[in-house]
This record gives structure tokens, sequence and C-alpha cells, in this order.
């Protein structure tokens, strides 16, 4: 049941949530022959969004190194706070 209508899925929804959650693979839902949307396990997709929010840290961590080493000037805590409103 790794893709199904969304008309199908509509009339197994208990199914489809189901084998999305038990198996631990995205059901994907299709109209008119393309995919338009899944159903995955809610853990499974908490797993994504945090693996997706670290490799965005990772590489703002990275574009900041090269900025670093292309001689741009850092900018210093105190104004950093200060632009946030922190200070």
């Amino acid at each position: 049941m790794a893709e199904l209508t969304v008309t199908d899925a509509r009339a197994r929804l208990a199914d489809v949530v189901d084998a999305a959650r038990v198996g631990h693979d995205p059901i994907y839902l299709t109209r008119r022959g393309r995919r338009v949307a899944a159903v995955i396990d809610a853990e499974d997709l908490d797993k994504l969004i945090a693996a997706a929010e670290d490799l965005a840290d990772i590489e703002a961590a990275r574009a900041a190194r090269e900025e670093l080493a292309t001689g741009d000037e850092p900018v210093p805590w105190e104004q950093v706070k200060a632009d946030l409103g922190l200070s």
C-alpha cells in the first residue's frame, strides 16, 4: 500500500494511518496519477524535522566559517545583542 489515490485513502483512512504508523514507510496519496501528499508516522516526521533543522544549523555554521576565512570581520556580541533588542 505504498501509493493510493486520495479517494481510496479516504475510504480506508484508518488502514492507511495504521500502515504508515506500523510500517514506518510513507503512504503516498495520488490525484490524477501524480503524488500530492503522504501519510507518515508522527514520530518519523519529528525525526525528519529535527534532522532538517540540524542540517540547516550545520550549513549556517559552515557559511559563517567561510565568511571569517575570507577576511570578513565578525560582529561583536554586544552589537548582536543590541540589534536583537537584548541589551
